[in-house]
């Protein structure tokens, strides 16, 4: 009697693979992701913002809200950015930008070995997913700024944060004292500050009398114009911006264009304070 069972060979269950997602780190907070590198390293290459969105497929907006945020967050500007000009202006990274991405890209190849050898050891990636439940931080504020506590006044039920984002630029929060025990807050520490859009106004007249404990001046540097809102970003200095939504109504009678001067209105109350 012949062997009529089948020749093939026993198929094995495949195993997830192991991937690791690289990014900078300092002082025990994430910096830089891989993402964030990608169109740095695409600015390099093309030299225009426009370029560089199209290499790493994003949008020409998303790439401009990328490089504002990876400047609001960077001690020092990563990218340097001019607009217009005979020949169209251009987008080039700093000398502090080249070296980190010069840094990055030194140990991203060790790194892409190391997890190879990783993932031969590892045996139980099944039961490391489940285990690991890695991510960053999401909001929908569109303003984030890291910065250092420079002053710290307690009151009776609340405490008055300065937060120093660069030389020049300070923000001031309000949060309660049990915010500020929490999040273990005292001069010196790091901190990040959230702002959304909506609670920032704007106005021409930088010597305007406000209540709003937060006054910063700056010039407009991009227009995003809708149907019912604007969105207006005033470059502040030191590589720092802030967006404001405003209605298409706001933008025509403060007459704002990219180019002109003004100065961005917000209550210390508006600000949410948070440590990684």
């Amino acid at each position: 009697m012949s062997d009529t069972s089948s020749s093939k060979p026993k198929s094995r269950s495949r195993r997830p693979a192991l991937k690791g997602s690289l990014f900078l780190q300092q002082d025990e907070r994430q910096s830089f992701t891989q993402a964030q590198i990608d169109l740095l390293n695409a600015i390099a290459t093309a030299g225009s913002i426009s370029g560089a969105a199209r290499a790493v497929g994003i949008s020409y907006k998303t790439a401009w809200d990328r490089i504002d945020a990876m400047n609001n967050l960077s001690t020092k500007p990563l990218v340097a950015r001019s607009a217009g000009g005979a020949r169209g202006g251009g987008t080039q990274l700093t000398d502090f930008g080249q070296q980190v991405l010069k840094g990055f890209n030194a140990i991203q190849e060790q790194h892409a070995e190391f997890v190879d050898r990783l993932g031969e050891q590892v045996q139980a990636l099944d039961d490391v997913a489940d285990f690991l439940n890695l991510g960053q931080l999401k909001t929908s504020a569109r303003n984030q700024y890291r910065g250092r506590v420079s002053k710290l006044t307690r009151g009776a039920v609340n405490a008055e944060v300065e937060l120093a984002l660069s030389d020049s630029i300070a923000l001031v929060a309000i949060i309660t004292n049990d915010s500020v025990e929490r999040m273990e807050l005292a001069v010196g520490s790091e901190a990040i500050a959230l702002i959304k859009s909506s609670w920032v106004l704007l106005s021409r007249d930088s010597d305007l009398k406000t209540s709003a404990r937060n006054q910063l001046s700056g010039t407009v540097s991009q227009i995003t114009d809708g149907e019912v809102n604007a969105e207006v970003t005033l470059d502040l200095g030191d590589g720092k911006t802030l967006t404001a939504m405003v209605t298409s109504a706001s933008l025509e009678e403060l007459e704002l264009e990219v180019g002109v001067s003004a100065t961005a209105l917000f209550k210390a109350s508006s600000i949410i304070l948070m440590r990684a």
